[in-house]
């Protein structure tokens, strides 16, 4: 007798909870340290490389994706990288905005 799996289709996960791309806007306000230091609290599993190098395409060129994640979470990490006073927005990762 086989045991059954739990593995879910990826197509089918993706249908039921759709990417969205967590989007940091460059300001002139915050400090890069600042930036990066708020980028590693809000989205715990950023290395300090990969916040500096978030928060360096969003000083360059204005904005910067952060994490694709479903919308929910999504909605969290944005919420998480505004209580630092840092501008953020979300889109379905399917859009170029």
């Amino acid at each position: 007798m086989s045991t059954p799996t739990t593995e879910l289709d990826p197509a089918v996960l993706e249908k039921l909870l759709p990417p969205y791309r967590v989007i940091l806007h460059n300001d002139d306000v915050n400090t890069m340290d600042h930036v990066v230091k708020a980028l590693r609290r809000s989205v715990p599993s950023l290395t300090a490389e990969e916040a500096t190098a978030i928060m360096l395409e969003a000083h360059h060129h204005g904005r910067a994706v952060v994490i694709e994640c479903p919308k929910e979470a999504a909605e969290h990490y944005r919420a998480r990288l505004e209580s630092f006073g840092l501008t953020a927005t979300i889109e379905p990762a399917g859009s170029r905005g």
